[in-house]
């Protein structure tokens, strides 16, 4: 009995850091917010700055900031009226670092999945719509 109750935690245990490590992933799944992290590499920056660099306005870049706040990626600190971030995972440049080069030894793998999927939108897109009776 207790090695199943042992089982079950484990188990349990291991979808939390599943989950987790999706909801991290999810987090950064924007060209926008890679982009953001990758600004905050090398030092904080505020909000204005990283709004010059991305065409979108404040508060969209604020939105996508927002988010990684909540992913633990970046912090923030408000001086006057002036908010600035901060990487707080460095680590994660390592992974993209890592996705960098398997792109570069799979070239166009994305650019295929990508153009299968638009392709598979404009078929369903095509077929006409039948009514259930």
């Amino acid at each position: 009995m207790k090695s199943t109750t042992a089982q079950i935690q484990t188990q349990a245990q291991a979808q939390q850091r599943l989950n987790n490590r999706a909801a991290l992933l999810k987090a950064l799944a924007h060209p926008t917010r890679l982009w953001l992290v990758e600004q905050l590499e090398h030092q904080e920056r505020c909000v204005c700055e990283l709004t010059d660099g991305v065409d979108a306005d404040i508060s969209t870049v604020s939105k996508h900031l927002a988010l990684l706040r909540q992913a633990g990626i970046v912090a923030s600190r408000r001086e006057g009226k002036q908010i600035y971030y901060r990487l707080e995972t460095p680590c994660l440049l390592g992974m993209l670092s890592c996705i960098e080069t398997a792109l570069a030894q799979s070239p166009g793998c994305c650019a295929k999945s990508l153009a299968a999927k638009t392709d598979k939108a404009k078929v369903d897109k095509a077929k006409p719509i039948q009514s259930v009776r």
